[in-house]
């Protein structure tokens, strides 16, 4: 059903962006507007696990790094049948994590320094395997191509007013209309879609490692982290506060609308209740992760 919702909200997107491109310059700017965004995507489709890590400064860390943090990446990479990704640190102390790439074998794990110092090994356990979930679902591909659907149409709209083919459809007070409401729109649906994902993602994360309880300990810690602790590059670059695991925003009051996440007590009541059931077995090996088979994680 998540699958299905996406979808939906992806093909909303695409006609919204279209739309704005019909407004623009008739039935030539709708078919512009889609070629555009084909080139856009293509582009970013190949570059955008590059352009993001360049973003957040993330270092690449070695397979024997001395925090045993490749070896917890795949000793869970196994359970979800994915190949291992590349793990790389953020040097902030913010604890939050992210994953990016645009296919499971060019697929990547950010972990900042503020993660690693305040999560026991199994709450890491718990978050990394939320990452794998989204490398799994495709999630990164998806929210990539929101992210430039969103801001495509925001540049779109901005063109509208200057240009006399929206003037003649809507009038003055309509295209100023669309200046504010089309980018709205766009963030609305590109928040749907992420938290559609991101319940989708703590399922198949507590499925992963075995135990939802990790991960819903791990998000709350997190959130508080979040709330309190600046992350300057991701308030320089709010467009990628969809991809962390918490909204790394808090500090303008434009913060606000790039909530992106769904509410935190409401993911972690519904590990909880994940939990009470029973859990559910990795959905790789058919077996729990351990705590014994968690690889220890030392810290800075």
């Amino acid at each position: 059903m998540g699958y299905v919702k996406t979808a939906m909200l992806m093909a909303a997107m695409t006609a919204l962006f279209m739309g704005v491109g019909y407004l623009l310059g008739g039935s030539g700017g709708a078919v512009m507007a889609l070629v555009v965004a084909a080139a856009m995507n293509a582009m970013t489709w190949w570059n955008s696990d590059r352009m993001v890590l360049r973003m957040h400064n993330a270092q690449p860390l070695a397979p024997n790094d001395r925090m045993g943090l490749h070896a917890l990446t795949a000793n869970l990479a196994r359970n979800a049948g994915l190949p291992a990704p590349k793990v790389y640190l953020i040097d902030t102390p913010q604890p939050n994590a992210f994953a990016t790439g645009r296919n499971p074998s060019n697929a990547a794990v950010a972990i900042t320094s503020g993660l690693v110092r305040s999560l026991s090994r199994e709450e890491l356990a718990g978050v990394i395997a939320h990452e794998l979930a989204h490398i799994r679902n495709h999630d990164t591909a998806i929210m990539t191509v929101t992210a430039t659907f969103a801001g495509a149409i925001s540049m779109l709209a901005n063109f509208a007013m200057f240009f006399g083919g929206s003037r003649e459809r809507m009038g003055v007070l309509g295209s100023l209309l669309m200046m504010f409401l089309a980018p709205l729109a766009a963030a609305l649906v590109q928040m749907a879609i992420s938290r559609t994902r991101e319940y989708a993602a703590d399922k198949a994360g507590a499925e992963i490692c075995g135990q939802p309880l990790w991960l819903a300990s791990a998000l709350e810690k997190i959130a508080m982290g979040a709330a309190r602790i600046d992350n300057d590059t991701a308030e320089r670059h709010p467009a990628t506060a969809h991809m962390f695991i918490i909204n790394p925003l808090h500090v303008h009051k434009r913060d606000n609308l790039f909530a992106t996440h769904p509410a935190t007590e409401n993911r972690v009541a519904a590990l909880r209740a994940m939990a009470g059931r029973g859990g559910a077995a990795p959905t790789g090996s058919g077996e729990r992760l351990s705590e014994s088979r968690v690889p220890k994680v030392r810290r800075h």
